[in-house]
């Protein structure tokens, strides 16, 4: 057997019999490309990062009991937020996610400042219940194919709820969605822990890749054969015995992520392909069609990732993309995007587009109220210089904030 198998190496003073397979996975590993900044990929993370942030704030308030808290215990959570201002400043920049009013923290005590949900985001918030509930199959067919492609059909519920974000899951996946689907997966453990696939879902067992060969098959009539969509962007550059061992593992059959992978070796080119084959289809199932690498690296014992996975991201940098952007690597699919605006759309998306028409119109409301007041300002100060006899005075910022 391969397992079994040994090489002979001199090395200085002794000789080292070193298995097959190890020499194996050195020389997959061994393939490197050079990363290179892809700056259209980078401006669709940082293009977010606006609507991200409001998106922390949001959660911290609605986390707090009664989705209320005292201005001043939101400031001092300012670093776990990454908010750069104030918290007052935020509201004011954000005028339709939150309220403000007075209220006492205990009995007795002085009344501060606290904040809640704006009208405007009780709304949006309904709307996202709804949007939800109408792709509930959608969800619940995204849960199904992550535990079909785990190695037991099982995934540390834990670790389900580190990755809600990414997939679009509700806040009670766990504690409703679950029970109420438990012909498809149930809560297993003393206390729960994990989460276990209960019957196989053929109509789930398809992936991405294989979908998109069988319409393409429909609609011309030619057999085609399931592949991945290999392009560089323009200046991106391999090496020749690069390009050379990429167009033969290209050649390869594809290898769903949903069939059983117990056979394969670790080292093997079989297995980097159904390696790249279970990235390729984590990140179809996620809403922007990226997912930061030590998420992902948190699966690597339920979907057999080898310890130095992250290299597959790079040596296979014609199907993915890591971008550096917002101190994280974030593993990117190239086919999703054209330039920096993602084309292939998650229909949980329009809960996103909704959240960016509120904070929009929000910010239109500001601008105009601070065109306003400068207005104002500057004919008080065309009034007073001409009672006066004063030149003309542009209104400082601080004069328009006061």
């Amino acid at each position: 057997m391969l397992m079994n198998s040994t090489h002979t190496i001199f090395n200085s003073r002794i000789w080292i019999r070193i298995p097959t397979f190890l020499l194996q996975c050195a020389r997959i590993s061994s393939l490197k490309v050079i990363w290179r900044k892809d700056r259209n990929l980078d401006r669709a993370i940082l293009n977010d990062r606006r609507w991200r942030l409001c998106a922390r704030v949001v959660k911290e308030v609605l986390n707090e009991p009664g989705q209320v808290i005292p201005l001043s215990y939101l400031d001092k959570r300012r670093d776990r937020l990454r908010l750069n201002v104030h918290a007052k400043t935020f509201i004011a920049q954000n005028p339709t996610l939150f309220d403000l009013y007075l209220d006492q923290i205990r009995p007795k005590s002085e009344p501060v400042q606290f904040i809640r949900p704006s009208g405007h985001l009780s709304s949006f918030l309904e709307f996202e219940k709804r949007i939800l509930s109408d792709n509930e199959s959608l969800i619940v067919a995204k849960l199904c194919k992550l535990l079909m492609m785990s190695r037991d059909k099982v995934i540390r519920a834990e670790k389900l709820a580190h990755v809600k974000r990414e997939f679009g899951f509700p806040n009670d996946l766990l504690s409703r969605l679950v029970p109420k689907y438990s012909n498809y997966f149930r809560l297993v453990g003393a206390e729960g822990e994990f989460l276990e696939l209960v019957s196989w879902e053929s109509e789930f067992a398809k992936s991405v890749i294989m979908a998109r060969a069988e319409e393409e098959e429909r609609l011309t009539g030619i057999r085609v054969r399931p592949s991945f969509n290999w392009k560089l962007p323009r200046g991106f550059y391999i090496r020749k015995e690069m390009r050379e061992w990429i167009r033969d593992w290209i050649e390869m059959p594809y290898i769903s992520p949903y069939e059983d992978a117990s056979h394969l070796d670790q080292c093997s080119r079989e297995m980097e392909k159904r390696t790249v084959g279970v990235f390729h289809e984590l990140l179809s199932l996620s809403l922007f069609k990226r997912i930061p690498v030590p998420i992902l690296g948190k699966f690597g014992e339920e979907y057999r990732f080898s310890n130095a996975f992250s290299s597959v991201f790079t040596r296979h940098s014609g199907i993915f993309y890591v971008s550096l952007k917002g101190g994280i690597k974030t593993a990117m699919l190239r086919e999703a995007y054209q330039d920096d605006v993602l084309i292939d759309r998650d229909p949980l998306l329009v809960i996103k587009d909704k959240f960016l028409e509120l904070l929009e119109s929000g910010w239109r409301e500001r601008a105009e109220e601070l065109r306003s007041r400068k207005e104002a300002l500057k004919k008080d100060a065309e009034f007073m210089s001409s009672t006066n006899r004063l030149p003309d005075v542009e209104p400082t910022d601080e004069q328009i904030f006061e």
